[in-house]
């Protein structure tokens, strides 16, 4: 393929080639000569363009395919346009010339073809060049027409449109021969032609005038011929020629209408008058009409009446919702008036009723949902209103018409039902789709929507009531808050007018659609409404006999409220259901005896009603069973079993009963039955058993009953196909826009569409799409999908001979009919078998004996070979799963041989088509069945598809190639090269006309490039020339001019590129998506959405920025100007269609495409994203909110660009998005949360402002989002105060966000501020509106959340400014003490505890926050030098802050106590359940629970920390009644709020404490011990948080300490919390409660032992008994002892941290040489945090149990120091070496070492472990170990001093140590030494002589050497000074220490160092500041030493004159200095500590 990609055709390489090859090497060189033109310079073109033209005309002689000839056409326009255009002439004379020829052979036709479509593409690139010769070309292309065969004139018609797109308004004199001809091709036979003369009328309507003026009439009527019969491609372009027609006619400016009087304005009513022509009389014309009219016969088809609605919707679209705005009432007025009863036609039946309603419900919601912004929405509201209004009058008039005679006879005419019908519809919708931003509309009493749509509950007709209560239902579930009183208000109307049949049949309509809606609030409705309307329905169904007026409809209703009442669930239910079972059994005869004597009894009358009655019983229990199911226990099931049988046994009495009453009861039956087969469809087969051969008795009775006329297979066969499959039969099986009224023209002509007045049972149910009305079809046709599902069940479970018998009745009874009646009942019979073995086949079932396939293989093969294509894919499906439930290979084999045997011999198009669709089904259920089957299968399927004289055949044939490729998999390998060429020869040859073929080839490609998968990116040539040819395959579907091929090959590169993404050209494919984001094919619109979602997952940012380089190239005129890329982005343009689109999966798609998007380029765009964001949620921002918060930013000195808002508001131009939904929005709000998230993974700058702003100043391209910090509070607010409550609810998230992203980042202008403090007006205004009292519980529960963040973030200092939001939290508190009966009664009862919990939660918050802050002011942190402004702020604040809350605590603790006692009821275990309060709790009540149990789950965690603060700070010791007085709302009678039920028992204060102790303690424990894995960190933390406030007063540390069982129990639920959960903050809180829990142990242990010492004091001391674990054996029991379960706790701890503390793991209790390491810093503090708990544990043990502990812990200890002691630079100690020295020291100064039980023991222990560390030195292993020597002496020396004098003064440990010191002194690092002589120094002083001497006689001569070396040689640096510095105070301290005969030695040793080191007043001068640190030190010593031993002083100084006069010249010097140096000492000197002590001491000298 490279050879073709080259300037000129290279010719030799091509002729090698074969035909397929040569084909597909002549369309790639044209594919890469079109990009290679528009890239090559001029004159290299114009040199080989001679040559060119040649090579590319001999093509256009070679017969090229479709695609070929279409890329030639281009390429010599394309060509010209760039070269010279001299020889055109000659190039349009030869293409006329081979048009003109007259050679009609099949084997030319392609060339002609080609010349036609040559000439196109030249005029439409050349255009005015050509201009003259154009007549001519025209005229002989005209003449061509009449002879031209099919794809001739489709050629020539789009050839026509290109000559008149590129001419323009120089085509004006052929403009009438040219419409003449599109308009018969407009007409034409084949669909295809009749779609390209549209699109050539189009392009030519732009310059003829004369179409949209004088000739206007004409071409409506033409358009109205061409929907006749046609196709909905055909509907497709001709609605859009007609609409754009129509809307030029009303808009045209007239060019100089003076001097063309013959041109007439027409008028926007003549034009709607033009297409209502079309709509009531279809294209039978004015005159010609008249007589079928009088006869009242003819119907307009349902084509021209689908055509003409889609023509409405273009029109109005075309011009747009602004001109829709300005005349909606007229254009409303007309639309309804198509369905008024002045046509009476067109609603002459009610099948065509429905249907129109149909067609114009769809104008209207195209029209006004589509086009319209919110607020237009809301004004045609009204408009709506109106007109229900004016409608209502008319029926009231009549109805109060007094004379019988004309009311009865005007009725029809005046009350117009269906007119009401569309605008309740719609109006439904239209305030569905508002959500809650209608509320404005609804709370407008003027227009007063409400009472018009209640008002028309009592209208006469039935569609018009039901469509009433549909309006209410969309009303309600898109205002919540208007449900319970539109509830209330219908079941009042419905009580007081009982007696009228209307109101009771209106109003129950109206209640259940009203329970219908409740599901769809998740707010719900209060309990009790379900005891009202359950008692009204029992009402009604009691009363119902009373009047026979009322009887029907009073039964009708009392079951429709109960099955209504159902969908409610079973909460609500349970309570109800034994009324529910009890009506149900007595609705039904008891035996069939009493079923006789019914027979005999009734007339006509009664058993309409009793039908009826029964009837709604089936459904209620039908309802309960899809509703309830957990209601569906063993015991209610056997109490629903008994009435079946009755009621089975009514259904075969049935025919019987209508041959004596006739037919008033032929519907009532057939909805009994319908109804009784819809519950057993439902139920288990079990239930019903021995009904089971009676049912299907009747059941094939029904399927075969002779009065069924009509053969609806669409509705019925669907289900039953596989869904793949559908798309090879007609295009309207397949999802489209206008799939609503496109289903009318599927069902075919007899039949209508579903509505709701079929069945009003449907009302309450779920709408099956989404938010549209429920369509139930007509009882007729129900009941047969119904049977068709029930045969399946029941004829799987009936007996084998039974089963075989109904089979060949069926069979029978097709073979004895004829006609028509013998398709219907093969429809329904195949149905039924499909059913069944669908059935049996998802069940993993069997057929049966052999002989069961006979009469089955008959009924398929029968089916198989029908007229009807959707009855032959039925028929192919249940081949299929024949072959799959006979589970035999034979049988398979032999059904496929079938197959094959019947494709060789028959040549009828149905036996192949059938056959080839049931090949391609066995291979998908069966996989590959043989590899041989394989070939064959293959072979005959090839031969199909070429079968170029059939479409039909070759789609069938290739549909099933692709089923068989998909599930062959790599069998298919072997194929792959044969099938891809057959596939690119036929995608080159098959006329463009036969779309379904192309579209079968792309399934194929699809399935191939499946097949070969990731091998698609092998290198080696026969893969690449498979790739080639697959890229090859897709360019040329690409270019096809159907949508569903151009989806295939979108799907075809979506493939590819996932397998070989490096082979697909990602700009071409970009663009191609882009061109096709807003195509009119949703189809195509998924493929395109699906495939951006795959591609931006890779490679977002590349897409983006082809797509944006797409828009700005100018010259590709195909894009769609609707996505306004240039503008605003890929992105931008994928929100614009996100606002328009109404399909779920494929909005679904766009937010999965823009959240990846998103996630990778946000960081990088974050400027553009966010200005994205922004203008949506602008665009729609009330101006005047906007505003309010500008003005305020301003006051706030922000420096923002505030007036950017205003600015795009007033300028419409510029805005991107135009009044985008309010779902867009909240996406929008969504995404600014998102995009917070992102750059909390990025750069640290994002959240620094004074970093942020550097790195701007440094790079001006650098962004980050604290910059834009007034754009999120911005959008935040617009969002928060929104109309709609779901943005209001995404604004307050938006908001919290920020706030808790940027509280703590400071304001580098203002230091001691945060940057958010200058945005709280704005959130104080975003947070208000919230809280008022319409405000939806949900926002306010969110609104609560916000307010406590902002309090507890700190953000605001000054306390006034802190109050207006503090005052919303105090007005919410305020709410909630009112209790329950305040709370509005709009919602369920689990809202309002959603709101209480909310606000507790919220000052559970703020009260944990004010008392952090107030702990940590409390701590010294006084002395730290900071702004004062700063400490003033904080320290207020923060007892403010409490203060602030302090107020209401009395109530706020109470309100706790409550919700806390209300949580621990509702997580007791469900056998407790008997045992919960009646009434409820506190603040849920008993029948709402399940629903309360989750808010409670949500917010119980921060209530318990806060109320364990509160009980905390009052030491549990307030006065348990206080402030109960003030308190007003009602308690509760629980043990936690004073005072019970009874008032005879009062608890005494200590009770009352334990109880809330024990409340406290339960709720954590049972929390901590089972935590699921959705518990939150936050509830975690703040549970164990709750724990340790509990345990830090002394109460409840006591009843801790003496219980130990509960100590135990609290440790082991700790030490599982460590184990589940990795977090360090969770592990370090779980520690500082066991240090809690050892703390108390520790207090009881004291308690007890100084009790009894107290008791005992007479006593002899040996008889105490002992306290603490261990007793007096010192055994500890696991599971018994708080010291052994701590043990466990912290050896987890730290084994984790050090496995090699684990002698299990490192293979030897011995030491192992490792490497000492560094811990993690939250690493370093868990072990800080286990070794302080060990510590303490020997205080909790007897003397003997802590000999038992003591080796476990001091192993532990000294392993952490072992494998912790890193060297550090500075000689630092690690952390976790000082937590395990601390240890130590605790260790070893602990009572029990000098207790007299355990002293030994202790002692032995200790010198064993003294030995340890020291053998810590030794090499392990020959290796030397790496530790720190500090570490270790100091660990030594801890020892040495913390232990008694016995422990450490053994020889031979002392000796060892002695040598240790010696050997670190002798140590080159200075760090060391120093570290060493502080050490020392410590020991020297120690008081015991006993311990220190030894050590100062082995060191001190040693330290003294070492000083005088120093002495000799000066101090060089700081270290050696600060060396010399320690010395001399180790000797001084020796000094002090020694007896008073050496002293004077010692003195006289020290006194000659100090002073050879003293300066005289001229060497100080010039001193080094080493040497005069010296000096100064050397002083001060001496000025110490002078006056404490004065004597030896003065005799050392009397003996060396040298010395004294030394000394007193540096005094001398000094002082001199002094007076110099005062004011600059302390600059200079390193250390001003030391120095300014030094100064002192020389002036008080």
């Amino acid at each position: 393929m490279e050879l073709a990609h080259s300037l000129l055709l290279n010719e030799e390489a091509c002729n090698q080639l074969g035909e397929v090859q040569k084909a597909e090497f002549i369309f790639d060189w044209l594919r890469y000569l079109e990009k290679l033109l528009l890239a090559t310079s001029r004159s290299d073109v114009r040199e080989k363009q001679k040559t060119l033209v040649e090579q590319l005309l001999s093509l256009l002689n070679s017969s090229p395919g479709p695609p070929t000839r279409n890329l030639l056409a281009k390429n010599l326009g394309i060509l010209y346009s760039i070269g010279d255009t001299f020889s055109v002439y000659e190039t349009i004379d030869k293409c006329n010339d081979l048009i003109r020829s007259k050679d009609d052979s099949p084997s030319y036709l392609p060339t002609k073809l080609a010349a036609v479509v040559c000439l196109g593409s030249l005029y439409k690139k050349l255009g005015r060049i050509l201009g003259n010769t154009f007549t001519d070309t025209v005229g002989n292309i005209l003449k061509a027409v009449k002879s031209a065969e099919s794809q001739g004139r489709y050629e020539i018609m789009l050839s026509l449109q290109n000559i008149l797109s590129g001419l323009g308004a120089s085509a004006t004199p052929c403009h009438r021969d040219i419409y003449k001809a599109a308009r018969s091709c407009l007409t034409d036979r084949s669909m295809a032609v009749r779609c390209a003369a549209a699109k050539c009328l189009l392009e030519l309507q732009k310059e003829a005038i004369f179409m949209w003026s004088t000739d206007l009439d004409s071409v409506a009527t033409l358009c109205f011929k061409s929907f006749e019969g046609s196709n909905y491609d055909v509907r497709i372009s001709v609605s859009k020629l007609l609409g754009t027609v129509l809307a030029k006619a009303v808009i045209s400016k007239h060019p100089g209408s003076a001097s063309r009087q013959s041109i007439r304005k027409v008028s926007l009513e003549e034009v709607l008058e033009l297409l209502g022509t079309g709509f009531l009389r279809g294209t039978s014309g004015f005159l010609r009409a008249s007589g079928d009219v009088l006869k009242g016969t003819s119907s307009v088809s349902r084509d021209v009446r689908v055509g003409v609605t889609q023509a409405y919707v273009v029109f109005v679209s075309t011009l747009g919702g602004a001109w829709l705005e300005k005349n909606f009432a007229a254009f409303l007025s007309h639309i309804l008036s198509l369905v008024s009863q002045s046509h009476p036609k067109a609603t002459q039946t009610q099948v065509d009723a429905v249907c129109g309603r149909r067609c114009i419900s769809f104008i209207l919601r195209a029209t006004i949902g589509s086009l319209l912004g919110e607020k237009a929405q809301i004004a045609a509201a009204k408009d709506i209103c109106q007109a229900i209004w004016k409608l209502k009058k008319v029926v009231d008039a009549v109805m109060s018409d007094s004379n019988l005679e004309t009311r009865l006879g005007s009725t029809d005419v005046a009350a117009s039902p269906h007119m009401l019908v569309c605008a309740l519809q719609e109006l439904g919708n239209l305030i569905h789709s508002l959500g809650t931003t209608a509320a404005p509309l609804l709370q407008d009493s003027s227009t007063g929507i409400l009472d018009s749509v209640i008002s028309v509950i009592l209208h006469p007709s039935i569609s018009v009531r039901l469509a009433a209560a549909w309006c209410l239902h969309c009303i309600a579930v898109a205002l919540p808050s208007y449900l319970t009183p539109l509830l209330e208000r219908c079941l009042e109307r419905l009580t007081v007018l009982k007696s009228s049949p209307e109101a009771v049949t209106g109003f129950s309509f109206a209640v259940a659609a009203l329970l219908g809606a409740v599901k769809h609030c998740p707010l719900g409705i209060p309990h009790g409404k379900g005891k009202i309307v359950m008692a009204l329905a029992e009402d009604l169904l009691c009363s119902a006999s009373q009047n026979s007026r009322l009887s029907a409809q009073r039964t009708q209703a009392g079951w429709l409220l109960i099955a209504a009442l159902m969908t409610l669930g079973s909460s609500v239910i349970s309570h109800h259901l034994a009324r529910v079972l009890l009506l149900w059994k007595c609705v039904f005869p008891v035996s069939p005896k009493d079923l006789e004597t019914e027979k005999s009894r009734g007339d006509s009358f009664t058993w309409q009603v009793t039908l009826e009655g029964r009837a709604g019983a089936l459904c209620a229990i039908k309802s309960f069973v899809s509703h309830c199911g957990d209601l569906l226990t063993e015991e209610v099931i056997q109490r629903l079993l008994p009435p079946l049988p009755c009621a089975v046994d009514l259904l075969t009495q049935l025919s019987s009963i209508l041959k004596t009453y006739g037919s008033p009861l032929k519907t009532p039956s057939v909805v009994y039955r319908q109804r009784l087969y819809e519950l057993l469809i439902l139920l288990p087969p079990e239930t019903y058993e021995e009904n089971l051969c009676t049912i299907l008795k009747e059941l094939a009775a029904d399927l075969t009953a002779p009065d069924i006329q009509v053969a609806a297979s669409t509705f019925l066969l669907p289900p039953l196909c596989h869904q793949d499959d559908l798309l090879i039969l007609s295009p309207l099986l397949q999802e489209t826009d206008h799939r609503f009224i496109e289903e009318q023209l599927l069902l075919g002509s007899g039949i209508a569409c579903g509505s709701l007045e079929y069945d009003p049972y449907t009302i309450y149910e779920k709408g099956v799409e989404g938010d549209s009305v429920p369509k139930p079809l007509p009882p007729t046709l129900s009941v047969i999908s119904s049977a068709v599902k029930l045969f399946g069940v029941v004829c799987a479970h009936v007996g084998e001979a039974q089963r075989l018998l109904i089979l060949e009745q069926l069979l029978d009874s097709i073979k004895h009919t004829k006609g028509p009646r013998q398709q219907v009942l093969q429809l329904h019979v195949v149905s039924s078998l499909s059913s069944f073995l669908k059935y049996v086949a998802g069940c993993k079932g069997n057929l049966g004996p052999e002989e069961m396939r006979r009469p089955a293989l008959a009924l398929v093969m029968g089916a198989l070979e029908s007229p009807n294509p959707l009855l032959r894919c039925a028929a192919a499906e249940a081949w299929a799963r024949l072959a799959q439930v006979g589970n035999d290979g034979a049988f398979t084999t032999a059904l496929a041989q079938v197959s094959f045997d019947k494709l060789k011999s028959a040549r009828d198009v149905v036996t192949r088509t059938g056959h080839s669709l049931a090949l391609g089904s066995l291979h998908r259920y069966l996989g590959g069945i043989s590899s041989q089957h394989l070939n064959s299968c293959v072979g005959i399927l090839y031969t199909l598809s070429q079968d170029s004289t059939s479409p039909d055949v070759q789609t069938w044939a290739l549909h099933s190639l692709s089923l068989v490729i998909d599930s062959a998999g790599p069998h298919y390998y072997t194929h792959v090269e044969p099938t891809l060429s057959l596939i690119i020869m036929l995608l080159l040859n098959v006329p463009p006309t036969h779309a379904e073929v192309h579209q079968s080839l792309g399934r194929c490609l699809n399935a191939l490039i499946t097949t070969l998968g990731p091998e698609l990116q092998g290198n080696n040539t026969s893969f690449s020339t498979l790739r080639t040819s697959c890229l090859l395959g897709c360019a040329v579907m690409q270019d096809n001019p159907d949508c569903l091929v151009q989806a295939q090959a979108i799907s075809c590169l979506q493939q590819l590129h996932m397998f070989a993404p490096r082979h697909v050209n990602l700009s071409s494919l970009v663009s191609c998506l882009c061109v096709h984001l807003c195509s009119p094919y949703l189809l195509l619109r998924r493929s395109v959405l699906a495939c951006l979602r795959q591609l931006v997952q890779r490679e977002a940012a590349e897409v983006s920025e082809h797509a944006v380089m797409l828009a700005q190239d100018s010259s590709r005129e195909e894009l769609i100007s609707d996505a306004n890329i240039r503008e605003v982005g890929l992105e931008g343009a994928l929100l614009t269609l996100l606002d328009k689109e109404t399909d779920q999966r494929l909005c679904h798609d766009i937010k999965e495409t823009l959240n990846h998007m998103l996630t990778s380029m946000a960081v990088d765009k974050l400027s553009f994203w966010l200005k994205l964001c922004k203008d949506v949620l602008a665009a729609s921002a009330d101006f005047t909110t906007v505003t309010c918060v500008d003005t305020m930013q301003e006051e706030e000195g922000d420096k923002g660009d505030d007036a950017s808002v205003l600015t795009t508001r007033s300028d419409d131009k510029f805005h991107p998005f135009t009044n985008p939904r309010w779902a867009t929005r909240v996406f929008a709000a969504e995404c600014v949360c998102r995009i917070i998230n992102q750059c909390e993974n990025a750069h640290s700058a994002h959240f620094d402002i004074a970093l942020a702003q550097e790195m701007k100043k440094r790079d001006s391209r650098n962004d980050f989002l604290v910059l834009h910090l007034a754009d999120l509070i911005r959008m935040a607010f617009m969002a928060a105060t929104d109309h709609s409550d779901h943005l209001r609810l995404s604004g307050l998230e938006t908001l919290l966000v920020v706030i808790r992203r940027f509280a703590a980042i400071p304001e580098p202008e203002f230091p001691g501020h945060v940057i958010l403090e200058q945005y709280q007006a704005n959130v104080g205004a975003a947070l208000r509106p919230a809280f008022t009292s319409e405000t939806p519980p949900d926002v306010t529960a969110k609104a609560c959340q916000v307010c406590s963040a902002w309090i507890a973030s700190g953000v605001v200092s000054d306390l006034n400014d802190l109050r207006r939001v503090h005052q919303l939290l105090v007005s919410s508190l305020t709410k909630v003490q009112a209790g329950k009966e305040a709370l509005s009664h709009l919602y369920n009862e689990s809202a309002s505890t959603m709101e209480i919990l909310a606000v507790l939660k919220a000052w559970a918050e703020v009260y944990i926050i004010a008392v952090e802050r107030h702990k940590n002011h409390r701590q010294p942190l006084k002395t730290t030098t900071c702004s004062e402004d700063s400490v003033i702020n904080g320290s207020y604040s923060s007892d403010e802050l409490l203060d602030l809350v302090h107020t209401d605590l009395g109530t706020l603790s109470r309100l706790w106590l409550a919700a806390l006692q209300d949580f621990a009821l509702l997580t007791l275990p469900p056998e407790f359940a008997s045992q919960l309060p009646v009434e409820g709790g506190a603040f849920y009540t008993a029948e709402t629970s399940d629903n309360a149990k989750l808010h409670y789950y949500n917010s119980w965690a921060l209530i318990l920390h806060a109320t364990a603060l509160w009980l905390t700070s009052t030491g549990f010791v307030a006065d348990a009644d206080e402030g109960a007085a003030n308190l007003s709302r009602p308690v509760t009678p629980t043990s936690m709020c004073q005072g019970s039920s009874s008032g005879a028992t009062v608890k005494s204060p200590e009770d009352v404490y334990t109880d809330r102790f024990h409340l406290i303690l339960g709720i954590s424990v049972e929390f901590l011990c089972s935590l699921h894995s959705d518990a939150t960190m936050e509830s975690i933390t703040a549970c164990l948080h709750a724990l340790q406030a509990l345990l830090d007063v002394p109460w409840p540390r006591s009843k801790i300490g003496s219980d130990q069982d509960l100590g135990i129990e609290l440790l082991n639920v700790l030490h599982r919390v460590i184990l589940t959960r990795e977090s360090s903050c969770i592990q370090l809180a779980s520690l500082e409660v066991v240090r809690q829990i050892i703390c108390a142990a520790q207090e009881h242990v004291k308690e007890k032992r100084r009790s009894a010492e107290v008791d005992d004091g007479a006593a002899e001391k040996e008889t105490l008994p002992e306290f603490g674990e261990g007793k007096d054996t010192g055994g500890l029991v696991p599971g018994k002892s708080l010291v052994f379960a701590t043990l466990e706790l912290c050896v987890c701890i730290l084994v984790r941290q050090l496995p090699e503390l684990n002698p299990k793991l490192t293979g030897s209790p011995g030491i192992k040489a490792t490497k000492p390491q560094v811990l993690s810093e939250d690493g370093s503090r868990l072990v800080s945090a286990a070794l302080g708990i060990l510590s303490e544990l020997p205080a909790v043990c007897s003397p003997e149990g802590s000999i038992s502990v003591l080796p476990t812990i001091l192993y532990l200890t000294i392993g952490v120091l072992r494998e912790t002691a890193v060297r550090l630079p500075g000689g630092q100690l690690s952390s976790t070496v000082a937590a395990s020295l601390q240890a130590l020291k605790g260790i070893l100064s602990s009572p029990m070492a000098r207790a007299e039980k355990s002293h030994t023991a202790w002692t032995d222990l200790l010198r064993s472990a003294l030995t340890t560390i020291l053998d810590c030195w030794d090499p392990v292993d020959g290796t030397q170990q790496q530790l720190d020597d500090i570490s270790l002496l100091t660990a030594v020396t801890v020892f040495i001093l913390s232990t008694s004098p016995e422990v450490t003064t053994i020889p031979c440990l002392q000796n060892r140590c002695i040598e240790k010191f010696k050997a670190t002194l002798e140590k080159k690092e200075p760090i060391v030494q120093i570290k060493t002589y502080q050490l020392l120094l410590s020991i020297f002083q120690y008081p015991n002589t006993v311990v220190s001497y030894p050590y100062i006689y082995s060191l001190v001569s040693s330290i003294v050497d070492k000083l005088q070396e120093i002495n000799m040689r000066k101090p060089e640096d700081t270290t050696e000074l600060q060396i010399f510095q320690e010395g001399i105070k180790v000797l001084e301290a020796l000094v002090a220490v020694a007896e008073e005969q050496h002293r004077s030695q010692l003195v006289t040793c020290l006194l000659p160092i100090l002073i050879s080191f003293l300066l005289d007043e001229n060497a100080l001068g010039s001193a080094t500041s080493i040497l005069r640190n010296l000096h100064d030190f050397a002083l001060q010593n001496l000025m110490q030493i002078g006056p404490q031993y004065s004597s030896v002083f003065k005799s050392v100084m009397a003996s060396s004159p040298a010395l004294k006069a030394r000394l007193e010249a540096a005094i001398k010097g000094n002082q001199e200095s002094v007076k110099v140096k005062i004011p600059t000492t302390t600059k200079h000197t390193k250390n001003p500590g030391k120095n300014s002590s030094i100064q002192l001491k020389t002036n008080f000298l």
